[in-house]
């Protein structure tokens, strides 16, 4: 898209917006454009915490779709946007309703803690939720001998369980971006920056994290990052739409994003360690400045959840928010 182009889309959304009095969240992950004009940029907890904040009748959420589902839950008298339903998520999809609903079964005396990466039909069914920035902080609220399961993300179970020395029972879910990161490819940039500090998601895999010199959510990387100005490179191991923010907020430093996994004896291309290309997540990058004029035009496609869902699904979430 040229530059003209693209700023005749974002000033078309901006006019829709303060027309319909809607409000723009777009998580970090998604496309330069959109992050841009949006009213509010942020991860997980941060959008949901916007979305209860609100008094914008309107919201358009540019993210994946339990984000948008997030957003009608804590506040269901609005009319919630999002661009694409087609815009799913990897993880939310590695555990179902049902398939929950069993482990439950076969669980007995067992409280449920779901990642917010999950649908609402998942979150009905959840004692709590966290996201990757404040996983640790509401489990280790929790009394030490109380059984949890934890699910669906096994990499961030794992690592909550490593450092708090609890022993909860892992759903077998992972985000199909962060599996990607390999210790080898981080090693081979470590090569090439040798002075570049390692940040990676929580959602990426043991060894991986066992690499990184910083460990956490997108908002705590940002935050690491503008708290350490001293700091001029750093290794990033998350899904490549951080950048952008990243760029914008710490100019003075260089981000190196790292690529899809390498294989035994494969060596990176001289444009990768530049690139914003590298792992991202092709249901983010369905959110298009095209798509957020439709939904605005036409108050389409709207998120509704079954009210009995909604009853259930809202509790969780609110008791995050509360211990958050």
């Amino acid at each position: 898209m040229d530059n003209e182009t693209k700023k005749k889309l974002q000033q078309r959304v901006r006019q829709l917006a303060q027309k319909r009095h809607a409000i723009i969240l777009a998580h970090y992950y998604t496309r330069p454009e959109i992050q841009e004009i949006a009213d509010f940029v942020g991860d997980s907890l941060a959008l949901a915490r916007k979305a209860a904040d609100t008094d914008a009748p309107v919201l358009v959420m540019c993210g994946v779709h339990f984000m948008a589902e997030t957003c009608k839950l804590l506040s269901p008298d609005k009319t919630v946007l999002e661009c694409d339903p087609a815009a799913g998520c990897s993880l939310a999809d590695s555990c179902t309703a049902a398939d929950l609903a069993r482990y439950k079964a076969e669980h007995p005396g067992y409280k449920v803690i779901s990642y917010v990466n999950t649908t609402a039909d998942v979150k009905a069914l959840s004692d709590c939720c966290v996201t990757s920035g404040n996983a640790v902080k509401v489990i280790g609220s929790m009394p030490k001998d109380e059984k949890l399961i934890f699910g669906p993300d096994y990499n961030l179970g794992n690592y909550i369980n490593s450092i708090s020395g609890r022993h909860m029972l892992l759903w077998n879910g992972g985000c199909h971006v962060h599996e990607k990161f390999s210790v080898q490819a981080i090693a081979t940039l470590k090569r090439r920056y040798p002075d570049a500090l390692v940040m990676a998601h929580l959602e990426c895999k043991t060894p991986v994290l066992a690499m990184a010199d910083v460990k956490g959510s997108t908002a705590a990387m940002l935050t690491y990052a503008q708290t350490h100005p001293e700091q001029k490179q750093f290794i990033v191991a998350t899904e490549a739409g951080i950048l952008f923010e990243l760029q914008r907020r710490c100019p003075g430093q260089e981000f190196i994003p790292v690529p899809p996994e390498v294989s035994e004896g494969e060596q990176l291309d001289s444009t990768v360690p530049t690139s914003c290309t590298c792992n991202e997540c092709e249901f983010m990058k369905l959110n298009t400045l095209e798509k957020i004029i439709a939904a605005l035009e036409h108050l389409q496609p709207e998120v509704t959840i079954p009210e009995d869902i909604a009853h259930d699904a809202v509790k969780p979430i609110e008791r995050m928010l509360a211990l958050s």
